[in-house]
């Protein structure tokens, strides 16, 4: 959400005449992670690069920086005072479900629901904004809990890049590698673990008490 909430109007009512069937509200990124190669690089767009998704909207440009561009870009444009009841104020300007992106934990997931949430969508971002913080795939099943079926629960993390890591590097040979070394790994980690088969998997083989602290709380 941009610091011009009819900045933000006019990107909502673009989505809805693309036909786009959801509003994706990030809820956990007042400031942008410390990434390290943009500062080292200064990053910035370099001459004849626009901002594409934002012309016509005079959202400033990331050209000149001292620090990573796109950090100091954010900084200055991003409202760092969204707050549960900037949720509302979506719904207000909007017929299209508004889903909650960055929750991944139980209190968030309740609030969430408690704030008219359409869904969840469980993101850490890559881990590029905290270290440490837990995988989404270790917190999927504490919102899921937490959320009690009242709303959709979407995942988004690192589950799917391997696939696209070995298409990048190789192709389609690439991705059958990729598939095949999942399966000896997990073929060997049921040896090891003492299943003969999938159906001797239990739950008893999955530890889910992680004694993570929160450290990714939205702070709305």
């Amino acid at each position: 959400v941009y610091q011009d909430r009819n900045v933000v109007r006019q990107l909502v009512k673009r989505a809805e005449e693309a036909g786009f069937k959801a509003i994706a509200l990030t809820v956990d990124t007042p400031r942008l992670g410390r990434r390290e190669s943009d500062i080292k690089n200064r990053f910035a767009l370099p001459r004849g690069l626009t901002l594409k998704n934002f012309e016509g909207l005079d959202l400033g440009k990331i050209d000149k920086t001292n620090d990573s561009g796109l950090a100091s870009y954010v900084a200055g444009q991003v409202d760092q005072s969204l707050s549960w009841k900037d949720i509302k104020w979506l719904q207000s300007i909007t017929s299209l479900p508004i889903l909650v992106k960055g929750v991944i934990t139980a209190e968030d997931a309740r609030i969430a629901v408690e704030y008219g949430a359409a869904g969840i969508i469980v993101s850490n971002h890559g881990a590029r904004q905290l270290d440490y913080v837990p995988a989404t795939i270790m917190a999927l099943e504490e919102v899921v809990k937490a959320v009690e079926g009242r709303l959709p629960v979407f995942l988004d993390g690192g589950v799917g890049r391997p696939s696209l890591f070995s298409l990048a590097a190789d192709g389609e040979a690439g991705v059958r590698k990729m598939l095949q070394m999942l399966r000896d790994e997990f073929e060997l980690t049921m040896a090891l673990s003492g299943c003969r088969s999938l159906r001797e998997i239990s739950r008893n083989h999955i530890k889910t008490d992680w004694d993570f602290p929160h450290y990714l709380p939205a702070k709305l």
